[in-house]
Parts: C-alpha cells; structure tokens; sequence
C-alpha cells in the first residue's frame, strides 16, 4: 500500500538536512554506550553491591525487557506526538535514566537502568523509520551512518570504563554517569527537529504483522543476534579475567570487539542495500561468531584479539542486517516502524534471556563452557532464520503467507 506522501529524498545541501543527519548520528551515540560500559565494570558492581552473578547480569536483561514492553507502543506513540518530538522526549529520558543510575542506592542503579531501557526502545524503532521516509534512496547508507555511530560509542564505552573508575579511581558510579554528556549533547542537537512534527500515517496497511512468516523470520533474527551482542558485552570481560587476562585488558578487548564491529556495521547495509537477496551476508555474519566462539573456548589467550575481532566482525554484521531487514522486507516507512515495533518486542524479550541464563550457567558450572556453547547454538539458529529474512520477498506478499497458510492446511 501506497504512502499517503510521496517518498522523497531529503536535500542536504540545505541546513535542515545536515542538521538532520547530525542529529540521528548523535542519537544513535546514545542507544549502546550507556549499556557497553556496564560489562567491564559488572565484577566491581556485584562485589561493591554484594549482587549474585545473576543479578548483576539482570543489569543488562532490564534494558532488553524494556525493550520488549515499550518496541510495540513507540509507533502508537508518534502517531501521538510526531517523530520528531517522541525521540526529542526519548533522548530526555535517556538522560534521567543515566542520572539516575548513580545514585548509591540499589533501587536508584536499577530504576535509571529502566528508564534507559524505555528510551532507547523508542529511539531503536523510530530511527529506522525516519530513515525509511526521508533517505529512501540512500537507507543502507544512512542506516551504516547511524550504526557507525552507535557501535564506535559502544566501543569507547567499553574501553575508558575501568580507566575511568579505577585508573583515574573515580569508581565505577561516575563511569556510568558520565555518559549523560553525550545525551545532552544529542537533546541540544535535535532541538532544530522541533520545528518539524510530522505524524505518521495510520491508515492500515492491510498487513498484519504478527500473521507474516516473513515478520517473524526477521523478528527471531533480531533477537538472536540481539542475544549474542548483549551477552557477550556483559560476560566477555569475565570470561577473560577467568582465563588470565587482567581486568584492564580484559575491558580493551570488549573495547576492540566494539571496534572491530564498526566496518562491518557500516559496510554490511551498504551492501545489503544493493542487493535483493542479504543471505550471503548471513552466512558471513554467522561463520565469523562461530569461530570467535571457538576461539573463546580454546582459553588460549595470546589469541584473545584475534577471536575478539571475529565476534565483533560478526556482531557489527548481524546488527546491520537485522536493522535493515526493517526497511528492505516493507514496502514504505509505517510498515517499517510496525515490523521494527515487533521485532525489537519479541527479539529483546529473547535477548533479555541471554546475559541472565550466563550468569546462572555459570554460578551452576562454574565454567563458561556451557554459557559459549548455548550461543554457538544460537548462531546455529541464526543461520537457518536469516537464510529466510534474507529472501527477495515483502511482509505481505503473497509470497509470505508462511503462517497463514500452514495454519490453514
């Protein structure tokens, strides 16, 4: 079905549409950093705070259940209030959530982590669609854009944590506070976007969602890679103090899985975006997170960086495959931000499953054997769905009447 406006692309040749690009790029800065920095610093929380190895993982689980709850309501909520004024309110409650995560009270560190988890769902499935309605002749290239930004935070994040609480011993409260600067940077850069409201369309689309084999295939990619990415920035650093490697270190090479993700973050929707079938990127995306995992699972550490860069090639590639099955399975931006919407609910809410069943696979087998295996599996999995997100098709097609069709038979 047909927009109800014309798809255009937006001119940067003017201010507002620099101001545009420089305002997603920034709120992209926001929706990773925030949770990257916590993993370095997961051991000094839990032995400061007394938490079991379980709980300390549910620091990063709430976020993902946030994630679950609030994905489906952030269309509804900017066809209340527009785009642009749903993320402008997203990205003030990123800030509170970050102020609000270093109060010393237990009920302070887990309440902020909230409200994070609420803002950057809603900026996960609105960004996509403004890209959709007004870059739709350059969305891989946009989509890279964004993700760049998203993952090279991510990455410092996870590299300046331990430095920051325990080199220049400001301890690990102010290593996670620090980062509302990037979110008031990002509110005053998007103040421009105020001027604008535009308010998606409701019209139906006559497609329903949650009936799409095609919803659903993506929907599971989403949150298997989801499920590796946020496991793997919570535990990594651990994993490898366990095996040897001292906490500094340990962090920096969270930091290089970070860094090693951003080419592929970028490249990898480029290419998906000049290209009608991605499942040569999903074989590729898998065959690197299977060897880094057997890289982990080796515990030879001399090897550490290069196994850290094979994760990382793979996550940043999985991540930007995942964010552009949004706009290349759907026909225009209100499809986009209602399979964004559904695939981020059930996803996260699959991914919120993964840094918790870690900590408890461990705390059982005091080994980290089981918890890599489990995600080895997972990339298993994600291989069979992304061959079928990865498809020439649309959501809605006649094509992708998958479930519809089999519960009928």
């Amino acid at each position: 079905m047909k927009e109800t406006q014309p798809a255009r692309m937006l001119s940067v040749s003017k201010p507002g549409g620099w101001l545009l690009i420089l305002g997603i790029i920034f709120a992209g800065a926001n929706l990773r950093a925030p949770l990257t920095c916590v993993g370095p610093l997961i051991e000094m929380i839990r032995e400061n705070t007394g938490m079991s190895n379980t709980l300390a993982g549910m620091l990063t689980t709430v976020p993902l259940l946030a994630f679950a709850l609030i994905s489906p309501l952030a269309p509804k909520m900017a066809r209340r209030f527009g785009l642009e004024h749903t993320l402008f309110g997203a990205l003030l409650l990123l800030g509170a959530g970050i102020l609000l995560r270093s109060v010393p009270l237990a009920s302070g560190l887990f309440g902020g982590t909230v409200l994070l988890g609420v803002a950057i769902a809603v900026c996960n499935v609105l960004l996509p669609s403004l890209i959709k309605r007004e870059f739709p002749n350059k969305v891989g290239l946009m989509t890279g854009t964004y993700s760049v930004s998203m993952n090279m935070w991510a990455a410092v994040a996870s590299g300046v944590s331990i430095p920051i609480s325990k080199g220049l011993g400001f301890g690990w409260r102010f290593a996670l506070v620090c980062w509302v600067l990037i979110s008031l940077v990002s509110i005053l850069v998007w103040l421009p976007q105020l001027r604008k409201k535009h308010v998606p369309s409701s019209a139906v689309t006559g497609t329903s969602m949650w009936g799409s084999g095609l919803a659903w295939k993506v929907t599971l990619f989403m949150g298997l890679q989801s499920t590796v990415f946020y496991s793997i920035i919570t535990w990594l650093p651990a994993i490898l103090h366990q095996q040897g490697v001292n906490p500094s270190k340990a962090g920096w090479l969270l930091s290089l899985t970070q860094f090693a993700s951003l080419l592929p973050t970028f490249f990898v929707p480029v290419l998906a975006g000049r290209s009608a079938d991605q499942r040569k990127l999903v074989a590729f995306t898998v065959l690197f997170l299977l060897l880094g995992y057997a890289g982990i699972l080796s515990g030879l550490t001399w090897l550490a960086p290069l196994y850290v860069i094979l994760i990382g090639i793979g996550i940043g590639s999985g991540f930007g495959l995942a964010t552009m099955f949004f706009v290349l399975r759907t026909k225009n931006a209100h499809q986009a931000a209602e399979l964004s919407g559904m695939a981020q609910s059930i996803g996260y809410l699959l991914a919120a499953i993964g840094p918790a069943l870690f900590g408890y696979l461990h705390d059982k087998t005091h080994s980290w054997t089981l918890p890599i295996s489990v995600l080895a599996v997972a990339g298993v999995l994600l291989f069979i769905v992304g061959m079928g997100a990865g498809s020439n098709r649309y959501v809605g097609d006649e094509s992708d009447n998958d479930v519809l069709h089999k519960k009928a038979l």
